[in-house]
């Protein structure tokens, strides 16, 4: 179908019905200890849980992202929301650690549905609104992640651990009811080709876009140095002389959830042909956080403002580069969510490896080095990307 002025109503769905399902991925680390004592597993051994779940969610974004440029995107979403809702069943009702562990790994391979949405809200605004879309949309995927973890503890301190799942099974379904009703039922003629050639072609698009390779590079960079700050946080938080409680570490969570909604702004801006520069500054601003970030331990209001500016410029690049990205081949946008957001598991994996080797090694000043490298090797890659002229056309031709 032609893309035509989608209503707030409608974006606000896509964003919440993204919020949620990224949300299901995240609940269970501040729930890893119960976990651990309802099913007698050791907490070396709890942590299985969370790998799971982020294998899930790579595997689905090679395997399952990708579809949404095949089938109909309507059925699509709608049965990956019908099946996450009964995997999240799966873990509330979990009788054993084998049934916990399948559900978490079919929960992290459902969840990138919001991917899937992400997509589809793209390629169902017109161009001029395409950022804005994108931006708000991804906010919601933000915001999810970073509320899940207070949700959860908040849930699990009122009803057990399973409270949230079966709360999330509840909502999912009726998020998949909704969607159903929302979304359009008529779709433009998908391409005939094979499972196997669409998949194969997921890499040939990094081949043959630059503004692909580009923009996956910059999602690799900024999210490395983003759970180069969020991994180890805990550590310098829970320590003397500040000593907080996993509660109060949580509400830092509510601080990013706040820049991150600040940037969907910057989509509007991409818009209007600004996504380079956009991109420029929010690396600037990254880089400077990490100054009020060095001083956490003598202040928790730099960390604030930190965190903060920080989450602000992530996501403004974030929405940026998937504004433009989306601008390139409307015929193939699932496949480029999928090769971006690859780039994007693989700096959030490098960054939280690296991060706790460096605590270990150099302490929180290290930490905050190593995030600052990256942000400084962020911001000189765009400005190479910048000199090539390539971004820059496509910049052009987005807005």
């Amino acid at each position: 179908m032609k893309p035509h002025s989608l209503t707030n109503s409608v974006i606000l769905l896509f964003a919440v019905a993204c919020g949620l399902a990224v949300g299901n991925v995240y609940y269970a680390q501040p729930l890893l200890d119960a976990m651990a004592e309802a099913f007698a597993m050791s907490p070396a051994t709890i942590g299985i849980v969370i790998t799971l779940t982020q294998v899930g969610y790579g595997v689905g974004l090679v395997l399952l992202v990708p579809l949404g440029d095949l089938l109909n995107r309507r059925r699509l979403i709608v049965a990956q929301t019908l099946l996450s809702a009964a995997a999240l069943l799966m873990i509330a009702l979990a009788p054993s650690s084998l049934w916990l562990l399948i559900g978490m790994t079919l929960t992290g391979l459902l969840a990138v549905v919001t991917q899937v949405l992400v997509a589809y809200a793209a390629t169902l605004a017109i161009p001029a609104q395409r950022g804005r879309v994108v931006g708000v949309v991804t906010s919601g995927i933000v915001v999810g992640i970073l509320l899940a973890r207070t949700v959860a503890g908040a849930m699990a301190d009122l009803a057990g651990w399973r409270a949230i799942y079966l709360l999330s099974a509840g909502l999912t379904l009726l998020m998949a009811l909704l969607l159903f009703r929302v979304l359009p039922k008529d779709e433009n003629p998908q391409p005939t080709t094979t499972y196997s050639a669409l998949i194969i072609s997921v890499f040939s698009l990094f081949r043959e876009e630059p503004v692909l390779r580009q923009r996956a590079m910059l999602a690799l960079l900024t999210f490395a140095s983003a759970m180069v700050l969020w991994t180890p946080m805990v550590l310098p938080l829970a320590a003397p002389p500040l000593s907080l409680s996993h509660s109060e570490i949580g509400l830092f969570g509510l601080a990013g959830a706040a820049g991150a909604l600040a940037a969907a702004r910057a989509g509007h801006l991409a818009d209007r042909g600004l996504g380079q520069w956009v991109s420029g500054l929010s690396l600037l601003l990254m880089l400077g956080s990490w100054l009020p970030i060095a001083l956490t331990q003598s202040s928790l209001w730099a960390l604030l403002l930190g965190v903060v500016t920080l989450d602000l410029g992530l996501q403004a690049v974030h929405v940026t580069s998937q504004s433009m990205i989306y601008s390139v081949r409307p015929e193939a946008q699932s496949r480029l969510t999928a090769g971006y957001m690859l780039f994007y598991s693989i700096g959030s994996a490098l960054g939280s490896i690296g991060s706790t080797a460096m605590y270990a090694w150099a302490g929180w000043i290290g930490v905050c080095w190593l995030g600052a490298g990256i942000n400084a090797l962020a911001l000189a890659y765009w400005y190479l990307t910048l000199r090539s002229g390539a971004s820059s056309q496509c910049a052009a031709q987005a807005g």
